[in-house]
């Protein structure tokens, strides 16, 4: 089949307005050098604290055994992620794929502060399950741009090869979401998610961005998110203090308020000013130096932030209870929820994580699990990726057409992904993805797969701005799938092509 798809990472990067959520009071730890994590209440040791995660470490659960895959702009080995049992490298799927030098790598710097919120663990930083390991499948280049074809593709890599030899993946964080008007019911993108979701897998996305949903005219979350099986994961914050009694649904959080057929949120986690892992002379390193504290870290808000703190919570669950079906494990936590006073169910869903009082008490296991309709996945991929586009040369990749240019067949891909068969042999849907993919071996443990970490690596010490430069695509091809002539005919990426706006970060800082 010729079929692959185009799909991009609802990631917003850009600044938003979302910094009005910034309380009054309360200490947000100093900038530069003299940043002390005791001192921030949105630190990830008071996030932990906070949200209960440490009393799951203190009764001997950290999320050892449970492995989180993660599709976004890679993870890159930064202190507090250096070690090489968290980090296992999926295929990479991203345009920087064929710079050998870039492969795998966050040139982003989204992917690794998701990893570290997750899994980090490490000289004084850990995230809220330090005993999971990361399977990164990396999607996004340098400034977040991604098409949904490759978000998708990278779904179905995960739904396939979850129990391969040495893997064990029971979550999926997407901290991405498109602006899609189309319904959940044929949309591919959200069509994928659930049927990982199906398989087994927790499926937790982002619920987006409020400003990223409405500037295309969507009221409700982002897609996948709004699928009601998967986890949307809507953003609180702390408002500067480390009690939560005064928390509040971030400025930024979708609701589902002026859309009757929307699906709220299914709770909220900490997602304003978090402490997370630096990816130094990264694009949103380079971009946001106002968001640095201190040489290792960086702060960022959003329903990105979000939905990490939520996986990585789920692989809590998971090693305690490791039958949990998804449903269960969501149903679970939303009993557990604590309401936040001023909030409706429309903006906080079943209310803001809370694991302390869920280990004395015990799963639902007669839950009958949920009834809802099934996505067919027979919509537009045009359409799932709302206002994001891949551009090149000012050409825009648009249309039922993926990655490669190629034509999308809906109702093929579906039919593929519910046999398991969309990927075969290191191919997805007949396109062979580079060197980087799967090999058809067993993966060697956790190693780095020859990926070593060097400031030198990159195309230059720094990111100069809005391109990237040295390491352009090696001709017009991907491992013979050659872009569509008439569109993609350049043999170079220029990193003001595309942007991040589907990561469904906020802002940084």
């Amino acid at each position: 089949m010729a079929n692959r798809f185009a799909w991009r990472l609802v990631l917003a990067t850009t600044a938003l307005a979302c910094l009005a959520a910034v309380a009054a009071g309360g200490s947000w730890g100093a900038r530069g050098s003299s940043y002390d994590p005791r001192d921030d209440s949105n630190s990830i040791h008071s996030t932990t604290l906070y949200t209960g995660a440490q009393d799951w470490w203190n009764a001997g659960y950290t999320g050892r055994g449970i492995d989180i895959a993660v599709i976004d702009s890679g993870v890159s080995p930064v202190p507090g992620l250096d070690s090489r049992s968290k980090i296992v490298h999926g295929p990479d799927l991203s345009l920087e794929s064929q710079a050998p030098n870039l492969t795998r790598l966050d040139t982003f710097g989204h992917g690794t502060f998701m990893a570290g919120l997750m899994v980090g663990h490490g000289d004084g930083y850990r995230g809220m399950a330090p005993g999971a390991r990361i399977v990164s499948l990396k999607v996004a280049t340098a400034d977040g741009g991604a098409d949904v074809s490759q978000v998708i593709a990278a779904i179905d890599w995960v739904v396939q090869h979850a129990h391969d030899p040495g893997l064990n993946i029971r979550v999926l964080n997407l901290s991405y979401g498109t602006n899609s008007k189309q319904s959940y019911l044929v949309d591919p993108l959200a069509h994928a998610a659930e049927q990982a979701w199906k398989k087994g897998i927790v499926v937790v996305a982002a619920a987006g961005n409020v400003a990223y949903q409405r500037a295309n005219g969507v009221t409700g979350l982002a897609d996948p998110a709004y699928d009601p099986y998967v986890i949307a994961v809507g953003a609180s914050d702390s408002m500067g203090t480390k009690e939560i009694g005064d928390d509040q649904v971030g400025a930024y959080s979708p609701t589902s308020s002026g859309c009757n057929a929307c699906k709220d949120p299914d709770f909220v986690a900490p997602g304003s000013h978090l402490q997370g892992l630096r990816v130094p002379n990264s694009w949103i390193d380079a971009h946001h130096p106002e968001a640095r504290l201190g040489e290792r870290y960086f702060r960022g808000t959003g329903t990105s932030e979000a939905t990490a703190i939520a996986s990585g919570a789920v692989a809590l669950l998971l090693e305690r209870y490791p039958s949990m079906s998804p449903d269960l494990v969501k149903r679970f936590i939303e009993q557990g929820s604590a309401k936040l006073k001023g909030f409706d169910k429309q903006a906080q869903g079943a209310g803001l994580l809370q694991l302390g009082p869920m280990l004395k008490k015990a799963p639902q296991w007669n839950h009958p699990g949920q009834k809802f309709r099934n996505s067919t996945g027979l919509g537009s991929l045009e359409l799932a990726r709302g206002q994001d586009h891949l551009t090149h040369d000012g050409v825009m990749l648009a249309g039922e057409r993926d990655i490669f240019g190629m034509p999308w067949y809906a109702a093929a891909m579906a039919e593929a992904q519910a046999a398991g068969s969309s990927w075969s042999g290191g191919t997805w849907n007949g396109s062979s993805w580079s060197g980087s993919s799967w090999s058809g071996s067993s993966w060697s443990g956790s190693s780095w797969s020859g990926s070593s970490w060097s400031g030198s690596s990159w195309s230059g010490s720094s990111w100069s701005g809005s391109s990237w430069s040295g390491s352009s695509w090696s001709g017009s091809s991907w491992s013979g799938s050659s872009w569509s002539g008439s569109s993609w005919s350049g043999s170079s990426w220029s990193g003001s092509s595309w942007s991040g706006s589907s990561w469904s970060s906020a802002s940084w800082g």
